[in-house]
């Protein structure tokens, strides 16, 4: 990604559910303090879905975390070490375009950047 005359490194959202609002907090505060994600957003959702051949619902939290590629294994190993499910949710998505000035407000709250990345 080029911002400015920059070339930056590549960007991405990182979902994750829970089924209390305290582990989503939990989630939240524990991979900002280590700089692996710069927000976290968390929005209350219903989830339907398959475990153990049944079909389930549940009222959970959606995290949003916005963090980048390098990133990716520690925040991964993180949010499971503490995630309250057995088979946690945890996908990233690439960000593909963004504001100039959000990225470069992104990339500065975030550890530095890593060259052995995990793409």
């Amino acid at each position: 990604m080029i911002i400015g005359m920059l070339i930056m490194p590549l960007f991405i959202q990182v979902v994750t559910t829970v089924n209390d609002r305290d582990a989503a907090h939990r989630i939240a505060g524990i991979v900002l303090e280590k700089r692996l994600a710069a927000c976290v957003q968390i929005f209350p959702c219903r989830s339907m879905y398959r475990w153990q051949g049944e079909i389930e619902a549940a009222d959970e939290f959606f995290c949003v975390m916005k963090s980048r590629i390098d990133l990716m294994q520690t925040l991964e190993q993180t949010v499971k070490k503490i995630h309250p499910y057995d088979v946690p949710e945890i996908l990233a998505t690439r960000i593909i375009h963004g504001s100039e000035d959000y990225l470069e407000w992104l990339n500065r709250e975030l550890l530095p950047y890593r060259e052995e990345s995990s793409e």
